[in-house]
């Protein structure tokens, strides 16, 4: 493992504890979303190693396996707007967040990880003023030049108190997916607590880690995601950081997220029961033991029998078969399970910036979903299983014409 790509922490990132416990071990992959050119294929591609440890003092789950953040999100090739389910959901979140706290006209709209600027987009029609932050060089770029002011850097407290002189503090800041992809999250909140006005409000939405083990969405663990986060370690490391959390609940997308809302210490907007009651289901559900979190592994495995024997069957029968979406979680799955080129012949993508490209490790090529009409595979496994329904839908067609879809998780289901 080269030391500059990648290095262990020993320590828990939202409580500095060392009492750590690995509760599960994933089959190593390269970074999620390393996706490569034909020109490429020869070079090879290191895997980092894919373990998620719980912290016996705070209860955190997570990755100690930290990728450098340069390699990871330097040359991102995942954009929110090439997907309709996404531009729905953020004109909706913004709708809902400008009224529930009644965001003036003309306030200030930071949103840390801002990718193409869908969300910051919504958020202008409510009548903000907004800035996006985020890393992605080419990524940034274009969304400024779409009319989102990106800054193609990350989020830090000194650039969090660069923003607030420059522009007066915000009254909303926003991390969508992102919260749980830094190595430093103290950082962050520090940030987010400076840059916010004394009335504002800081607004994040995770992978929920309720969902990820009530629906076994271990695909969802991958290197950008260090964090798996519960509303219980949560709200303790906020409070560390001059944040209150105020509200929290359970949102759709990805299979299941949190969505939380956080105000600076002292605010005056009550702590809603939401978060009382997550923090009782998260105890319930045992997910304040390392014991509980270990049982996961046995769930995974019975996900895989089900599906590779499934696949397998299909080969053995000559029966041709593609995947659907190359979202980061298909990384994970694919080689946790051992499906590689030998099982799936291609996949098909809606993002241009992912045609014509192989997928990490495996080199699966990744196609424009036209294939699907062109080469004409038995059975289309979703990879991208959160969006299988407005799939199959915008697909019809392909099952009308006999094809079957194959939906890997939560359940293993055949359409």
């Amino acid at each position: 493992m080269a030391e500059t790509a990648c290095h262990r922490r020993d320590t828990c990132r939202l409580c500095g504890g060392a009492d750590l416990t690995r509760v599960l071990a994933l089959a190593p992959t390269p970074p999620a979303n390393a996706f490569v050119p034909e020109a490429a294929l020869g070079q090879p591609q290191e895997s980092f190693p894919l373990d998620v440890f719980f912290c016996e003092t705070c209860y955190h789950v997570q990755l100690l396996d930290v990728v450098d953040p340069a390699v990871l999100f330097r040359d991102y090739v995942y954009v929110s707007g090439t997907s309709p389910v996404f531009v729905k959901h953020f004109q909706d979140y913004a709708a809902q967040v400008a009224r529930r706290f009644a965001l003036a006209d003309g306030g200030l709209a930071v949103d840390i990880g801002s990718n193409d600027g869908t969300l910051l987009k919504a958020f202008r029609d409510e009548g903000l003023r907004v800035l996006g932050v985020d890393p992605a060089r080419d990524i940034a770029a274009r969304a400024t030049e779409q009319g989102v002011e990106t800054l193609a850097d990350f989020f830090t407290p000194a650039l969090a108190r660069r923003i607030r002189d420059e522009r007066g503090p915000a009254a909303v800041v926003t991390a969508n997916n992102v919260f749980a992809h830094a190595d430093d999250l103290g950082a962050i909140a520090d940030g987010v607590a400076t840059l916010l006005a004394g009335g504002g409000v800081f607004v994040f939405e995770v992978s929920y880690l309720v969902d990820v083990f009530e629906k076994t969405l271990f695909d969802t663990i991958y290197h950008e995601h260090l964090a798996y986060h519960a509303v219980g370690p949560l709200r303790r490391f906020l409070a560390e950081h001059g944040l209150e959390l105020i509200a929290a609940e359970r949102v759709d997308s990805h299979g299941g997220s949190l969505r939380g809302m956080a105000q600076k210490a002292g605010g005056k907007r009550p702590v809603e029961a939401s978060v009382a009651e997550l923090i009782a289901l998260e105890s319930r559900l045992g997910l304040d033991r390392a014991e509980t979190l270990k049982g996961f592994a046995a769930r995974i495995d019975t996900v895989r029998d089900e599906l590779t024997a499934l696949l397998a069957d299909l080969k053995a029968q000559g029966k041709t078969i593609a995947g659907f979406g190359a979202p980061a979680k298909a990384t994970t799955l694919m080689h946790h399970f051992a499906i590689g080129p030998d099982v799936i012949d291609f996949i098909v993508d809606d993002s241009p910036l992912k045609q014509g490209l192989y997928t990490p490790g495996l080199h699966v090529p990744v196609l424009p979903s036209e294939a699907l009409y062109l080469r004409r595979p038995d059975a289309v496994v979703i990879l991208a299983w959160n969006f299988a329904q407005p799939i199959m839908r915008n697909h019809a067609a392909y099952a009308e014409a006999g094809g079957r879809f194959i939906v890997p998780l939560p359940h293993v289901e055949v359409h």
